[in-house]
């Protein structure tokens, strides 16, 4: 954190760990297991038969690349959030509030036009660790100034 402002240093990248290693790690097991398979197939399996078996092994490990890939980033002048296949880039002033309730699996932002967008960059298993996302994460906030919407009468 910058002593100064006791915010946290911008650009700020936070990352899940546990998903990111069971995701990461499953996935070469696989493709590792995969080519062995291709190896030690009996003589009469033909090499598009054993490059199918490694092309499979890359597919899901391709499908596992999706679990590990959220990130949530904070710039000086906006908010990137990656999740498995999308990314959303948000201007300061639409974030309002993070929060994570007991019990869910990762944060939600609320955002301007009265719509939650999950943060699937910090993850509960992560435990103390996604707590102190949070709290720097809320740090941050005030840099935004955002405000609820006006409701029309």
């Amino acid at each position: 954190m910058d002593e100064a402002s006791k915010r946290p240093e911008l650009p700020r990248t936070w990352r899940p760990r546990v998903v990111r290693w069971v995701a990461y790690g499953l996935g070469l097991l696989i493709v590792v297991t995969m080519v062995v398979m291709a190896v030690i197939m009996p003589a009469d399996w033909r090499l598009l038969d054993r490059l199918l078996i490694v092309g499979l092994g890359l597919a899901v490990a391709g499908g596992l690349h999706m679990l590990g890939r959220p990130r949530l980033i904070a710039t000086e002048k906006n908010v990137i959030v990656i999740n498995g296949i999308r990314t959303h880039y948000l201007a300061w002033p639409e974030v309002l509030d993070i929060r994570m309730p007991v019990g869910e699996p990762w944060p939600c932002l609320d955002l301007s036009d009265g719509t939650a967008l999950p943060v699937m960059g910090i993850q509960s298993t992560d435990g103390e660790s996604a707590q102190r996302s949070l709290e720097e994460f809320r740090a941050m906030l005030s840099r935004g100034e955002g405000s609820e919407p006006e409701r029309p009468e």
